[in-house]
């Protein structure tokens, strides 16, 4: 096993091209400077390298948690391995970096996106069990943006591409910024309206300044009559895109300013080569039970699947979220605290 610097993680993502966003340097970096630490490693395996950025947080009395969050990635030497999964090896290596850090439990959230992906127990990795607790969304909604920008609208729902063209016919224009703040003020309005917590502004000033500076951020902003109403922050990374922060003013609601920022985030994915963006995010139900019941359901993240749904995505889920257990009296304590946390104890 090799830890390595931002520069030499860099460079190993460079041979991963499918790479989660979450897996970047630059998101590692984001994440050291509210609270985490992040740790670089690759590992033999066979013919196969693997690697991934593991995530610890500080907890009292010395102990951590580990958070692998869309990884590993595997870079191999041969191409016609099939081999699909780390092996003993790079879970050993794993293993010794967690307990060295006094690590409760490793949660890890795979990057294996599948719309029929089955993610049982009886898929569950050895050495894992089946984490009651997601950090990231585990079901989400993909944009395929191959072919033409005609090509893209046709994929959409009729009323979808009706607001998009309606927004700009309402006189909603849309803008590259670099005003986080303005872009924050927007979220606190959405937090406090759709009852949610958002982040704080230096975070999402950092998010802003360390993907912008290598040509993976931008931040769009729709404008009425000069005043910001709404605004997206998207993120690109290889072959793929990724909505995930959005926001928008409680008026003029009616001008549709969010349609239209998202269609402006699928164009500038597009610009940057990518065929897949993620809208990050819907009610954690098959594609059946989403369609049954998103006219009757508004809570939660089912209002905000009632507007994804009409870009025309496929609804995908990962499997997982998974947890190694290395000190079985502290989980049992956080098992609890999600108990009560959940209203399931």
């Amino acid at each position: 096993m090799s830890k390595l610097s931002l520069r030499e993680w860099n460079n190993y993502l460079s041979e991963c091209p499918g790479a989660h966003l979450l897996q970047t340097g630059e998101w590692g970096e984001l994440k050291s400077n509210f609270g985490w630490e992040p740790v670089r490693i690759v590992s033999e395996d066979g013919e196969n390298t693997w690697g991934t950025q593991i995530l610890f947080r500080q907890l009292p009395l010395g102990f951590s948690f580990a958070y692998l969050s869309k990884g590993p990635l595997l870079k191999s030497r041969d191409e016609a391995s099939t081999q699909k999964s780390p092996g003993f090896n790079f879970w050993k290596n794993i293993d010794q970096l967690c307990r060295k850090k006094r690590a409760v439990f490793l949660k890890i959230e795979p990057d294996d996106w599948s719309a029929s992906v089955q993610w049982q127990e009886a898929k569950i990795p050895d050495g894992f069990r089946l984490s009651p607790q997601s950090i990231q969304p585990p079901r989400t909604i993909v944009i395929d943006l191959s072919g033409s920008e005609e090509d893209v609208l046709a994929r959409m729902k009729q009323k979808t591409r009706y607001n998009i063209r309606l927004a700009g016919k309402k006189g909603v224009q849309v803008a590259s910024s670099d005003d986080v703040a303005a872009f924050h003020q927007l979220m606190e309005t959405t937090g406090q309206r759709d009852q949610f917590g958002i982040h704080t502004l230096a975070y999402y000033q950092e998010a802003f300044d360390l993907f912008k500076e290598v040509d993976k951020c931008e931040l769009l902003m729709a404008i009425y009559e000069g005043e910001p109403i709404a605004g997206v922050m998207v993120f690109a990374s290889g072959d793929r895109s990724w909505y995930l922060y959005g926001a928008s003013a409680s008026e003029h609601r009616e001008r549709m300013p969010t349609y239209l920022l998202q269609w402006e985030g699928m164009k500038w994915a597009r610009s940057k080569g990518c065929i897949h963006y993620d809208l990050y995010g819907v009610p954690d139900h098959d594609s059946d039970h989403l369609e049954a019941n998103f006219q009757e359901r508004s809570e939660g993240l089912w209002g905000i699947y009632r507007f994804k749904r009409g870009f025309g995505g496929q609804v995908t889920r990962s499997p997982g979220p998974w947890d190694r257990v290395y000190n079985s009296f502290l989980y049992q304590i956080y098992l609890r605290w999600i108990a009560r946390s959940t209203g399931e104890d």
